[in-house]
């Protein structure tokens, strides 16, 4: 599709698809969505991001990364049949974290049908320069039926910037009115673009075709506090969220964990309530060096590889176990260990992965809880995974970290320890690779390297 142009979404639910190719240089992209009455939010609950993950409605989840190759996609999916009758706009957004757009290569926007993958629209972003923020395209009811446009308006200021355009409250310092870039030369805007944001920020080649909403239909809104509706806990299993603050402004923050400062408190962050997800989002690269390339195939494809996410959890009581697909240990939200797995993703096809959930609800029955990630099939070591935790707590800021190279023949990888101290639940970045002996599985490695004392026997899929 071209920039202004439009097209019917035959579908009641579509999943939103925030492309790029990841390379040197190239900044970390979020896909963000706000949904629009007249030209603005009613509430911070209408802005669905990395750290408000669901509406309140259900129609609009931010479900998260996924890496094939050097593509990275973000993803929103979007339940148009569940959008509120008095929303009339669904706002695709996408912003670069620590960098601007001109260094993000590739980047685009589909739309696809939930049922099957059908493509339904695509928009490819080819003149972005100094903007850290895009509003690339929206999802807009005509006559009864749902449309999609592509929209390609850039914002130097950033998701803030762009998330107080639209009446979000946002609880990070701004130096300046939230103002877009500057627009490449091209053709002039047409004659009512100022009373548009979109174009009388950075006007299209052309005038919106008729078919769209009329121009002047969003308003640069007036930036107000309100209070922010929380988001549901992930769809593993139903929780009820605790009440928000009032308000309480929507926070942009992220902690990030480095070997120099490996740790924080989740509890200071606040994450005392509510769920806790915690997902792996891997990359494979091709060529090996050094042992890697004497071991031949030392790592597969995404097609062949099968990476397990689990934990090893003791708790207050001392009782002590795993979760982990293997043996069907998938845990639970509600009861003890109060740690779910939400499915065992055995072709890389799930565009969610797999997600360990934690009910943060009961934190004050954990002793601690270690995360970890296992080679099931595929490979024989993690030589050339290039992979990134992500911790997402329901209230608080979401926590992430990357895996070193592993330069070891090793299966299995250490990813966070969570502790309780008494006062605060710690997390640590581990990052550590795992070489078990001849014999020893890899869950017994990680057990005789923390100390956990279980016993183990043979367990399958």
């Amino acid at each position: 599709m071209r920039k202004g142009g439009n097209t019917p979404v035959p579908a009641d639910t579509v999943r939103i698809e925030l492309g790029w190719r990841a390379g040197p240089g190239a900044p970390d992209v979020d896909a963000s969505a706000l949904l629009l009455v007249s030209g603005k939010v009613r509430s911070d609950g209408d802005f669905v991001f990395y750290n408000q993950a669901a509406h309140s409605s259900g129609a609009v989840r931010h479900e998260g990364k996924r890496t094939a190759g050097d593509t990275v996609t973000d993803t929103l999916s979007v339940d148009l049949a569940r959008v509120e009758p008095t929303v009339d706009t669904v706002v695709l957004a996408a912003s670069a974290d620590g960098g601007t757009f001109g260094q993000v290569p590739g980047l685009n926007i589909r739309v696809l049908n939930a049922a099957g993958g059908a493509e339904i629209a695509r928009f490819d972003s080819e003149d972005a320069t100094v903007e850290t923020a895009f509003v690339l395209g929206e999802l807009y009811r005509r006559q009864g039926a749902w449309k999609f446009r592509a929209v390609g308006q850039g914002y130097q200021s950033g998701l803030a910037g762009l998330a107080t355009d639209f009446g979000i409250s946002v609880d990070e310092p701004q130096q300046t009115p939230a103002r877009p870039a500057a627009p490449a030369p091209g053709p002039a805007a047409p004659p009512n673009a100022g009373q548009n944001p979109y174009a009388a920020q950075n006007p299209p080649a052309a005038p919106a075709p008729p078919s769209g909403p009329p121009a002047g239909a969003y308003p640069p809104p007036t930036p107000t506090a309100v209070s922010t509706p929380l988001p549901p806990p992930p769809p593993t299993a139903p929780a009820t969220p605790a009440p928000a603050p009032a308000g309480a402004p929507v926070s942009l923050s992220k902690v990030t964990l480095t070997k120099e400062a490996p740790s924080v408190s989740l509890t200071k962050q606040g994450g005392t309530s509510g769920t806790m997800r915690i997902n792996l989002n891997w990359q494979v690269h091709k060529q090996f060096s050094g042992w890697a390339s004497k071991l031949g195939r030392a790592m597969a494809m995404h097609s062949d590889l099968d990476l397990d996410l689990g934990a090893l959890f003791e708790l207050a009581d001392g009782s002590k176990g795993v979760v982990q697909a293997l043996g069907n240990s998938f845990g639970s939200l509600h009861q003890p260990p109060f740690i779910h797995l939400d499915a065992d993703d055995r072709t890389g096809s799930r565009a969610a992965g797999e997600n360990l959930t934690i009910n943060l609800d009961h934190q004050k029955l954990f002793r601690r809880i270690l995360v970890f990630v296992t080679i099931y099939e595929g490979a024989r070591s993690f030589a050339n995974l290039h992979a990134t935790v992500t911790l997402q707590p329901q209230f608080g800021a979401p926590i992430d970290f990357s895996l070193d190279e592993c330069t070891v023949p090793s299966p299995v990888c250490a990813l966070a320890l969570i502790t309780n101290t008494g006062s605060e639940l710690v997390v640590q970045r581990e990052a550590r690779y795992l070489v078990p002996q001849r014999g020893t599985s890899p869950q017994r490695t990680l057990d005789h390297a923390y100390g956990w004392g279980m016993n183990w026997t043979p367990g399958r899929k």
